[in-house]
């Protein structure tokens, strides 16, 4: 899956198109509102309108991305390789943990 790279080559390269200080702004928030709202969907099953609140995230966190990327002036890196929507989720850890 990881096409022979590491982890580090994809954090990399995924970095070089978050250089903008509004889109890693944008991103700090946006991407782990994604995440948390994938891992909502199980709630949702139990929890009265939990699907609500996991969307609802889910849709703003994109909003922020695709905003961060307006100010970034290039697109998202995904939309030249699928796997950079799990390589983001590790960028943010990187930058956010160290």
């Amino acid at each position: 899956m990881m096409g022979g790279r590491t982890w580090d080559d994809w954090i990399e390269e995924y970095s070089e198109g978050h250089q903008n200080r509004v889109n890693q702004i944008t991103h700090q928030f946006g991407i782990p509102m994604i995440a948390l709202s994938l891992l909502m969907i199980p709630v949702s099953f139990f929890v009265t309108g939990a699907w609500r609140i996991a969307l609802g995230l889910f849709v703003v966190g994109w909003i922020l991305q695709f905003i961060g990327h307006y100010f970034e002036g290039k697109p998202p890196e995904f939309m030249k390789d699928y796997r950079f929507l799990f390589v983001g989720m590790r960028w943010w850890i990187k930058k956010t943990f160290g």
